[in-house]
């Protein structure tokens, strides 16, 4: 390997990093793409991202904010009502999500054909 390959591989690296930081897990790709679809309360988040508990929910929706993919708004009440937006910057990962959805389409499928029962 060159010096300069070897370059590209570290420079690949940091940048697979840097994106695994953001969206690592399975749960904060799932919420980005139910927030695209439109602003939610925080049970009716929890309603569109099957399998999740609250706890986890809670948590990665302050990472979510904390990297400004989302925001969150408190409309003083009573009640009190917190609703979640996806913001511009998370249409960036549209194309990823788009890519990642064909991909599990086709190893899906692939997994069928060969007669495997994995599906997580």
């Amino acid at each position: 390997m060159t010096t300069s390959e070897t370059s590209e591989c570290v420079l690949t690296m940091q940048a697979l990093r840097n994106a695994l930081l953001v969206v690592n897990g399975k749960w904060k790709l799932q919420i980005i793409v139910a927030l695209n679809a439109g602003t939610r309360h925080f049970r009716g988040l929890e309603r569109s991202v099957p399998g999740i508990s609250t706890k986890v929910l809670a948590k990665e929706l302050k990472d979510l904010e904390a990297h400004q993919f989302i925001a969150r708004t408190v409309h003083p009440g009573p009640p009190v009502l917190v609703e979640y937006h996806a913001l511009p910057y998370a249409r960036t990962l549209d194309p990823v999500i788009e890519v990642l959805k064909t991909w599990g389409l086709q190893h899906q499928q692939r997994l069928d054909a060969a007669g495997s029962t994995a599906s997580e």
